[in-house]
């Protein structure tokens, strides 16, 4: 976007260029100020090829999980959806923009956070809420709203918290968001009809689907180090660390409270979190890129990926410690139930 250095200012400041010198003290060794990044387009394609069959399969073993009845309870019923959508456009913003400011970081790092902040809710959240035993249905229902709704709430709160750069909501990637909106419905109605359909065909659809993801995941965290991995590094400085590490957990933890104090069950409450502290990093990359010049944003439209491992490194953490509670607390409460059984068959048995 042309004049964006000059565009960048009053709310955080006069920004600079992007340069080598900005994270260390050295000097550029092809004699350019600029980040240059080129990645291999044939490398891209395939990861995209990879991310698209993944995503597919993975969404449309969720799909499996889910019942008719259920997504209708929560649309006739949505307070689970409304408290989701209020936590993921409420908090995730501000939390952006008051991390920007605590950390002081620089205007162009801020106006990074910022986007990542108001982008809606990916299907990371879908997955991680069925390794949590969320409610599907629900998550189903909020990544959609979530996403539909990007389509007004994305230019309103760019608009909002980045008033210094013109036209910045006019970049907000309209076609995208609706893609989005058709990958994660398109799959899931599949899964549903499976489960509606064939019920019998579900488990066999969710191991496949696991499966597939597993091996998608290693071999798509394989191919990304190879291409990005250095260029990454350049993202990696102390408060950048700090912010991404920070946002998910804000958000993983606002999510829960809001919900627990509007009395959503438990496990509303996990699936409310989870959607809460996941942004749809593919949208944050993309108006980046169009918003922004190379030599203005370098390396920083790296920084979804690193928000993103910080989102699963984070979820996963959260997802051992319920699996932990789950199984020390629950356990011997329904270990005493199936003796309870047991003995009960046992004296119909002996009955005459």
């Amino acid at each position: 976007m042309e004049g964006t250095m000059d565009q960048i200012q009053g709310l955080y400041g006069e920004p600079t260029p992007w340069t080598l010198d900005t994270f260390y003290n050295v000097t550029p060794t092809n004699g350019t100020s600029g980040f240059q990044f080129s990645p291999s387009p044939v490398m891209d394609m395939v990861i995209n090829i990879i991310i698209l069959v993944t995503l597919f399969c993975i969404l449309v073993s969720l799909g499996c999980t889910m019942e008719i009845a259920k997504i209708k309870g929560h649309i006739c019923k949505p307070k689970g959806v409304i408290i989701a959508l209020a936590s993921q456009y409420g908090i995730m913003p501000l939390t952006a923009f008051s991390l920007a400011k605590l950390l002081q970081l620089s205007p162009i790092e801020s106006v990074t956070m910022l986007i990542c902040g108001c982008s809606p809710g990916g299907n990371l959240s879908n997955i991680i809420a069925l390794a949590a035993q969320g409610d599907m249905n629900l998550s189903l229902v909020m990544t959609s709203c979530s996403t539909l709704l990007a389509l007004g709430m994305m230019p309103l709160l760019l608009f909002l918290y980045c008033q210094s750069i013109p036209n910045i909501e006019s970049m907000v990637p309209y076609a995208g968001i609706v893609l989005a909106l058709v990958l994660t419905l398109v799959p899931c109605a599949i899964g549903i009809a499976i489960n509606h359909r064939a019920p019998r065909y579900s488990p066999i659809v969710i191991k496949v689907g696991m499966s597939v993801f597993m091996i998608g995941s290693v071999t798509f965290v394989t191919l990304s180090v190879m291409m990005i991995g250095r260029a990454i590094l350049a993202v990696m400085t102390p408060t950048l660390l700090a912010s991404a590490a920070l946002m998910p957990l804000i958000g993983f933890l606002f999510g829960y409270l809001v919900s627990m104090v509007f009395r959503i069950n438990e496990q509303g409450r996990r699936t409310i979190s989870i959607e809460t502290g996941c942004q749809n990093i593919q949208l944050c990359v993309t108006i980046l890129k169009v918003a922004f010049a190379p030599e203005v944003i370098g390396p920083l439209f790296l920084f979804p990926h690193v928000l993103i491992l910080c989102q699963v490194m984070e979820a996963v953490v959260f997802v051992l410690i319920f699996r932990c509670h789950q199984r020390f607390t629950r356990a011997p409460s329904e270990e005493k139930l199936e003796y309870l059984a047991v003995d009960r068959k046992a004296e119909e048995a002996k009955a005459p």
